[in-house]
């Protein structure tokens, strides 16, 4: 396997915390990996650390051919992730932030888009500013952005949050897909994997 992402030795602590990684190193190639774990157990501090939002105290990050000490802007390109909490956005309508990604993206693919805004049912939103969507659904928006972005690497936090029942089967259906993918890997955060996952394609946090 030839890896996309990977971490060596990681070592992070909030101010005044214990380290939530320390030693921590991980090798991940194509297709999707679930990283899952008990709220607190570092999660979403993970995937912020490997999109290069956080900087670890110690270690390395490298993606598809990028380290992020040595080139941040360039490692950065390499990988698509959002902040579902963000509120930078807000003042954008949907389809304005859904517009820059596409420019900041270039591989991303308008069919996909396209096929995800109806999946999602985004349609009748996309004219609104993001911060009067719902929950759920400024969800869907980062959602599409992450499945049509085409980056070689993909973090997605607690994809399944907020979701209505038949956004959350379009969601799971998508993810199925992109576990086969051969050149792009995907990084899902959330409390448990799916009923069926492999083990192989589980990273637990859980006593880390």
């Amino acid at each position: 396997m030839t890896p996309l992402l990977r971490a060596e030795h990681l070592r992070f602590a909030w101010p005044g915390g214990r380290p939530l990684f320390d030693g921590f190193s991980l090798a991940l190639g194509p297709g999707l990996t679930w990283v899952t774990g008990d709220d607190g157990c570092g999660k979403s501090t993970l995937l912020s650390l490997l999109a290069g939002a956080q900087t670890p105290q110690a270690g390395r990050l490298w993606a598809a051919g990028h380290w992020a000490d040595e080139d941040p802007v360039a490692y950065r390109r390499q990988v698509f992730w959002i902040d579902p909490q963000t509120e930078a956005h807000d003042a954008l309508p949907a389809a304005g932030y859904l517009e820059g990604v596409s420019a900041h993206w270039p591989g991303l693919s308008d069919a996909a888009l396209a096929d995800l805004v109806d999946g999602f049912g985004l349609a009748e939103h996309l004219h609104k500013p993001l911060y009067m969507l719902s929950t759920g659904s400024r969800r869907k928006v980062w959602l599409t952005a992450a499945l049509a972005a085409g980056a070689p690497v993909t973090l997605i936090d607690q994809p399944f949050a907020a979701l209505d029942a038949p956004s959350a089967r379009f969601l799971a259906d998508c993810l199925t897909e992109v576990a086969e993918h051969p050149r792009r890997a995907w990084v899902v955060a959330d409390h448990a994997a799916p009923p069926n996952t492999p083990e192989g394609l589980i990273l637990s946090l859980s006593g880390t």
